[in-house]
C-alpha cells in the first residue's frame, strides 16, 4: 500500500448515487441508535410474532437477537413474494454445464419447496433434526435448503468436491438423519459419480454406526448407481409426487438454521452454527445495500458454490429474501471454453456480478479479448469476495468487465460472521483499489495491536489485527457441540475487552480506511517486520509479466521467515530466466520495502487451488521448506506439485 493507492479513489457517479438504495444517512442512523437501526432492518422481514428485545448480550459471547420474535425463513424467501403478487417473477435462471437451462418462478419455487417439505415430513423428520446436503449446483439443492429451513431442520451443506471421509466426518458430527445428493455431477462435459461417495462415506468399515436413515437421490447425469433398499430413495419418485401445498410454521428467531463446517487444515473441522432471525435480517440488509439490488429490475449472479457460506448468504437467503432474479450456474468458467461466463452475462442481462479475486486474475491471464468479444453493458455493480483483491486485478475488473464505470464492492466477511461486515456502499463510497474501506452501518470493527491498543493510521509498521468489538445479528452462535472451542478460537485472545478476533491482519491508511491483509498465518514476520502475503502478491502481479502469484513465509535462520514466491507468467512473457526474477524482486522491494524483497521466486505453470478457487498456501509452504506435503485431497489437481517442484529445482 502506497500513498498513490490512497489518492487513487473512485467515487460513485452522481447518477448512480442519486438512485442508490443506500445513502450516507445510513451510517448516521446506525451510529445514533444501533438497536433501533437493526430493528429497522429486521422490520423489512415478515415476523409471525414480534420480538420483545433487539439484543440480549448477557450471555456473551453467545448472543440472542430479536428476542421472543418468531418467523419462518423460507416464508420470507418465497411465500411472501407470491402472496404479494410476484409469483410469475423468475427467481432462478439456472444454467446447466452441458447447456440445459431452466427458469423457475417464485410460484414454481414455492411448489417445489412445499413438495420437498411434505416428503421430509413423511420421512419422520422434525424440527431440530439435521440434514446433510451433498450436491452440485442444481436447483434441487436450493429447494432442499429452503425445505429444511421451512421445517426447522438444521441443514449442513457439504461441498460436493469433498471426499467421502470429509462427508462422513460432517454427517457424524451433526448426527444427520438424511443425506440428499445426486447420482453424479458434470465435470467438463463428463459425468462424475457423487452418490458413490455417499455410499463410501456411510459404509461402516468397522467404524461406529452412522445416524443416517435415508439417502435421497436426484437424477442429474443418468449414470448407474448402487442402491441400498430401504435407505435410498429417488427424488423423482418421492418429492416430485408429494403435494405442492404446505403451510409454513414460525420458529424462534434463535432456532438453529444451519451448520457449516470450516475445512481446518488439521484436526476436526469446526461446525459453525447460525440461527434464523438475526442471520436473515443481516443477509437481506447487506444484499440490498451492498449490491444496490433493485427487485424486479436487476439480474444478479453470485458465482459461488452453495457448499460455502457465500452460497448460503448470497445465492439462497439474501437474494431470495429480497425477491431477486438470479443466475445459478452449474459448471466451470472455462467449459466448453473461456467465454462461458460472458456468454451467460449476455444471455440473461446480468447487472450485478459477484465473484472471487482468484477468478478475476484467471480472467486476466486468459486475456481481455475474451470478455471484450461480448456485450457486458448490462453490468452495473461488481463484487469481490473470498480474499483481499490486489489493486491491479481490481482495476482490470472495473475497466474490462465494468466498462470503467461499475462500482466494485470488495467485501470482507467470514463463515463465522455469516454475512458481509466490511465493504464499500456503491452509491456512497469513494473506493480505493484493494481496500475493504469501512465497516457497514451497524457494524463495529477495530484494528488493534497484540495488547488491544488501536494502531496508528498510515504507518507500515502499524499492521494490526482485525477485531469486531460489538455483536452483530448474523454472528455465529457457537461451534456445534463444542462451546469451549468456540470461546478459545474466537474470544480468548481479547477476552478482557470482549472482542471477537477475526484471525485476519489489517491496517488503516492515512484516511482511516481499512485494508485487510489476509489471514494472520498469511502475515510473515521478516526480521521483526510483519508483511502480508497479499501485499507482496499484489506487487508481483502489478508487473506486466506476471499473471498470478502466491507468496508464503518459509523458515529462515537469519530473518525468522523468508519470503518465497511462486509466480505464473502471462502468455506474452518470453523472458523467464534469472533477469526476470531479479527484476521482480526489485519491484517488490520498490513497491513495499527492501525488507519485503523475496528470498526466492519460482516460475511455475500452475498454483495449487482447492475446488472453491483458494490457493493452498499451506502446501506451498511445505514445498518451500522441503517438508512432506500435507493433505492434498481438496485440490482440483493434486499433480500440480510435480510441476511446481520441477520449477523450483
Amino acid at each position: 500500500m502506497t500513498d498513490t493507492d490512497h489518492r487513487d479513489s473512485y467515487p460513485p457517479s452522481p447518477a448512480f448515487a442519486a438512485a442508490a438504495n443506500a445513502d450516507a444517512s445510513l451510517y448516521q442512523r446506525a451510529e445514533t441508535d444501533r438497536d433501533a437501526f437493526w430493528a429497522e432492518q429486521a422490520a423489512a422481514l415478515h415476523w409471525h410474532e414480534p420480538w420483545t428485545r433487539v439484543l440480549d448480550w448477557s450471555a456473551a459471547p453467545v448472543a440472542r437477537w430479536f428476542v421472543d420474535g418468531k418467523l419462518n425463513v423460507t416464508y420470507n424467501c418465497v411465500d411472501r413474494h407470491v402472496l404479494d403478487g410476484h409469483g410469475d417473477q423468475v427467481a432462478i435462471h439456472w444454467e446447466g454445464e452441458p447447456g440445459d437451462s431452466r427458469a423457475i418462478t417464485y410460484r414454481e419455487l414455492l411448489a417445489e419447496v412445499s413438495r420437498a417439505a411434505n416428503y421430509f415430513t413423511e420421512l419422520g423428520l422434525v424440527a431440530g433434526d439435521r440434514v446433510a446436503i451433498y450436491m452440485p449446483m442444481v436447483p434441487e439443492a436450493i429447494v432442499a435448503i429452503l425445505a429444511c429451513a421451512r421445517l426447522g431442520l438444521t441443514h449442513s451443506v457439504v461441498f460436493a468436491g469433498f471426499s467421502p471421509s470429509a462427508l462422513r466426518q460432517r454427517v457424524d458430527d451433526a448426527s444427520a438423519r438424511l443425506v440428499i445428493t445426486t447420482d453424479g455431477q458434470w465435470r467438463r462435459g463428463k459425468p462424475a459419480p457423487l452418490k458413490e461417495a455417499v455410499d463410501e462415506a456411510l459404509s461402516a468399515n468397522g467404524s461406529t454406526p452412522h445416524s443416517v436413515e435415508h439417502v435421497l437421490v436426484v437424477r442429474r447425469v443418468g449414470i448407474e448407481v448402487a442402491w441400498t433398499e430401504g435407505r435410498d430413495v429417488w427424488w423423482h419418485e418421492t418429492v416430485a409426487e408429494a403435494s405442492d401445498q404446505h403451510e409454513a410454521q414460525p420458529f424462534d428467531a434463535e432456532h438453529p438454521l444451519f451448520i457449516l463446517y470450516t475445512s481446518g487444515t488439521t484436526g476436526k473441522p469446526k461446525g459453525i452454527l447460525h440461527t434464523s432471525g438475526g442471520y436473515l435480517t443481516q443477509a437481506a440488509y447487506t444484499h440490498h445495500n451492498v449490491f444496490d439490488h433493485q427487485a424486479g429490475q436487476d439480474v444478479y449472479w453470485c458465482t459461488a458454490d452453495i457448499g460455502w457460506v457465500t452460497g448460503h448468504s448470497y445465492i439462497v437467503y439474501g437474494p431470495l429474501a429480497n425477491r431477486a432474479t438470479q443466475v445459478v450456474y452449474e459448471g466451470t468458467p472455462n467449459y466448453p471454453d473461456e467465454h462461458r461466463h460472458w456468454q451467460i452475462i449476455e444471455k440473461y442481462g446480468v447487472s450485478i456480478y459477484y465473484t472471487a479475486p482468484t477468478l478475476v486474475r484467471t480472467f486476466m491471464k486468459w486475456g481481455r479479448e475474451i470478455p471484450d468479444a461480448h456485450d457486458l453493458s448490462s453490468v452495473r455493480v461488481l463484487g469481490s469476495v473470498g480474499e483481499p483483491i490486489n489493486p491491479e486485478a481490481w482495476r482490470w475488473y472495473r475497466d474490462v468487465i465494468g466498462a470503467g464505470t461499475a462500482p466494485i464492492v470488495d467485501t470482507w466477511w467470514q463463515t463465522e460472521t455469516g454475512t458481509i461486515m466490511i465493504s464499500p456502499l456503491p452509491g456512497v463510497t469513494a473506493t480505493k483499489p484493494g481496500a475493504a474501506m469501512t465497516p457497514l452501518p451497524g457494524i463495529s470493527a477495530k484494528v488493534v495491536d497484540e495488547e488491544g491498543n488501536p494502531v496508528r493510521l498510515g504507518e507500515t509498521e502499524a499492521n494490526g489485527y482485525l477485531v469486531l468489538d460489538q455483536p452483530w445479528p448474523s454472528m455465529l452462535r457457537g461451534i456445534w457441540g463444542d462451546p469451549d472451542r468456540f470461546r478459545s478460537t474466537y474470544w480468548e485472545r481479547y477476552a478482557e475487552q470482549g472482542w471477537y478476533f477475526a484471525g485476519d491482519g489489517a491496517k488503516l491508511d492515512t484516511d482511516g480506511d481499512l485494508w485487510v491483509l489476509g489471514r494472520v498465518d498469511d502475515v510473515m514476520n521478516v526480521s521483526g517486520h510483519r508483511i502480508s502475503t497479499a501485499e507482496v502478491e499484489s506487487a508481483l502481479v502489478g508487473h506486466s509479466g506476471v499473471a498470478e502469484a502466491a507468496v508464503v513465509g518459509a523458515s529462515d535462520a537469519t530473518t525468522g521467515q523468508g519470503i518465497v514466491a511462486f509466480v505464473i507468467l502471462t502468455a506474452e512473457t518470453t523472458d523467464t530466466g534469472n533477469a526476470l526474477v531479479e527484476e521482480l524482486k526489485a519491484e517488490v522491494a520498490r513497491a513495499i520495502s527492501p525488507i519485503a524483497r523475496p528470498r526466492e521466486i519460482h516460475v511455475v505453470p500452475e498454483l495449487p487451488k482447492t475446488r472453491s478457487g483458494k490457493i493452498m498456501r499451506r502446501l506451498l509452504r511445505d514445498v518451500a521448506e522441503g517438508n512432506e506435503l500435507g493433505d492434498t485431497s481438496t485440490l482440483v489437481d493434486p499433480t500440480v506439485f510435480e510441476a511446481i517442484k520441477a520449477g523450483k529445482s
